[in-house]
């Protein structure tokens, strides 16, 4: 395959042209992915009032469109557009996506908004990441692996900063400055990339039909096989327990026996909960030179640290994350407090986790193909994030049983459901209730406003009288009967439909460990057996 602009190489051994420009846009755009994401899950349960069910499920179907539509994007791009012209369309779309969000403070603007998003970010995936790689010839290919370090930093600085200055901008001002913000950055990731239009290695797309015969060759088929037996099950399942930093770990840190303040010498505040996740980026830029430069060399002194290795080393460490989270959850179960620098612990182990397995394994899907699909290869290895986001839907799913509502009333000694002749119900457990819009509570604020707030959300179930089959609902931690302030406000509402979850708190966790772990045993003997071939450019004609 001939490259359009070949003679923007460097011709001494020295880092591409186009690379500064590659890695300020992605800083920029992981910033407005990232800031966004960030206050997701805070989002809809504290200004849409969906339960914690409702948010996880919205925030794992969003991750598996962003990471199935690089399929897209990678065929786009290979066939038809090249990298370059499809980095900058998908990228408008991208902006409009994060417009909406800024715009529009209801279910239908979320949902169209992270739709744009999807596409927009989900279509680029691939080719950034093989744009990189594009960069560079076999005189230079010995700094590929410096390039793609720079590469991840990136991502990482723009996701630090964002995750702490996106929920303070939440907290602050709102949703539209908080979601603004980060499409202005996506606006200057754009036009930062637009700089570097006339000093980047640029590869013609070959065109439908030549795209079709390079794919199905036997030595193709062998390739996409093997890769498919890595990414699809085994970075699959890391990539479940990973994305829920965003959901589940930020939901944990919302409820009110997680202690989020800092006490250090003069310097005492109150984190936010969706701040904590800051601390995995900050991870990532400490981490990823101390295993490059220490870690590794020192392991590689035992036995020969493979990217198979790392990978499958890091699929132990992270299950030990989620050991974390569970004890977390359980303590609260039991009513202690817990402070947040045990979540602080969990994040270090999953970051050092990502660090062996994430980054190892961007590296390794661009290595493992010829140069006309490795645009196809890096969406694999996004479709791997976008079955394991679909893992933890499926668990979310399974542990939820529909239960019919007979009514729904509010008292002065608070909150009771009557449930349809239903005896499964277990104190302890808990309760997604939609938005009931009948059933609310009026304050007044600072400025002489009447907010109003409906009953929605996770609650704990109660005592449960069998014999009337009334439920009584506690707040999220079990410690109080909610809604006790409704008696001006008594409500019936008839066939509503709870979700009651089967498996509170620690279970949830612990069976996440159990199945990263089995992912983890059964990838020694793939990792084995594993016969690949290393590609550099060496294939470009120059």
């Amino acid at each position: 395959m001939q490259s359009k602009s070949i003679s923007n190489a460097e011709p001494h051994g020295k880092m591409p042209k186009g690379i500064p420009y590659i890695i300020g846009n992605e800083a920029a755009e992981r910033f407005s992915y990232y800031g966004m994401k960030a206050i997701l899950a805070v989002f809809m349960t504290q200004y849409l009032f969906m339960s914690e069910g409702t948010s996880i499920t919205w925030i794992h179907l969003f991750g598996m469109a962003v990471y199935f539509l690089p399929l897209f994007g990678a065929l786009l791009s290979d066939m038809f557009l090249g990298k370059y012209k499809t980095i900058i369309t998908l990228s408008i779309v991208y902006c409009l996506g994060h417009l909406v969000l800024a715009i529009f403070e209801n279910q239908e603007g979320l949902a169209w908004g992270l739709a744009l998003i999807a596409i927009g970010s989900g279509g680029i995936k691939p080719t950034v990441g093989s744009h990189v790689g594009d960069q560079f010839t076999t005189k230079n290919g010995h700094l590929l692996e410096k390039a793609f370090g720079y590469f991840y930093l990136a991502i990482n600085v723009g996701a630090f900063i964002s995750a702490l200055l996106t929920p303070w901008l939440l907290d602050v001002y709102g949703p539209h400055i908080a979601f603004g913000v980060p499409g202005l950055l996506m606006l200057i990731a754009t036009w930062v990339f637009w700089l570097g239009r006339d000093k980047y290695i640029t590869v013609e797309p070959v065109g439908f039909w030549p795209y079709i015969q390079q794919i199905f060759t036997p030595e193709t088929a062998k390739i996409l096989f093997r890769l498919s037996l890595v990414y699809f099950i085994f970075i699959a399942v890391f990539w479940s327990l990973y994305d829920q930093t965003m959901s589940t770990w930020v939901l944990q840190a919302s409820r009110s026996l997680m202690d989020k303040t800092v006490d250090i010498g003069p310097w005492h505040f109150e984190v936010l909960p969706s701040q904590i996740q800051a601390i995995n980026a900050f991870f990532i830029l400490t981490l990823t030179p101390l295993f490059a430069f220490v870690v590794y060399p020192l392991v590689n002194k035992l036995f020969p640290l493979s990217p198979l290795r790392k990978i499958g080393i890091g699929l132990f460490v992270t299950a030990l994350s989620f050991v974390v989270s569970g004890w977390i959850d359980a303590q609260m179960e039991a009513g202690q407090t817990v402070h947040f620098y045990w979540q602080v612990l969990a994040y270090f182990i999953i970051t050092a986790g990502e660090v062996m397995v994430s980054i190892t394994a961007l590296e390794f899907a661009y290595t493992q193909a010829p140069l006309a699909i490795k645009s196809l290869i890096m969406a694999m290895y996004y479709i791997a994030i976008t079955l394991g986001n679909g893992v933890t839907i499926i668990v979310n799913h399974a542990i939820l049983t529909p239960i019919e509502v007979e009514s729904i009333s509010a008292a002065t000694t608070g909150m009771h459901i009557t449930v349809v002749d239903d005896k499964t119900i277990e104190e302890g457990h808990r309760i997604d209730l939609p938005k009931v819009k009948s059933i609310y509570q009026t304050n007044t604020n600072d400025e002489g406003e009447i907010d109003t707030t409906y009953l929605s959300g996770t609650f704990i179930a109660g005592k449960h009288d069998i014999s009337s089959n009334q439920l009584e609902i506690l707040d999220i931690d079990g410690q109080a009967v909610v809604y006790q302030t409704l008696a001006n406000h008594p409500a019936k509402l008839k066939e509503v439909t709870l979700d009651y979850n089967r498996y509170m708190g620690s279970a949830y966790y612990y069976f996440f460990v159990v199945l990263m772990l089995g992912a983890a045993v059964l990838f020694i003997p793939v990792a084995y057996f594993y016969k690949g071939k290393y590609y550099v450019n060496a294939d470009r004609v120059e």
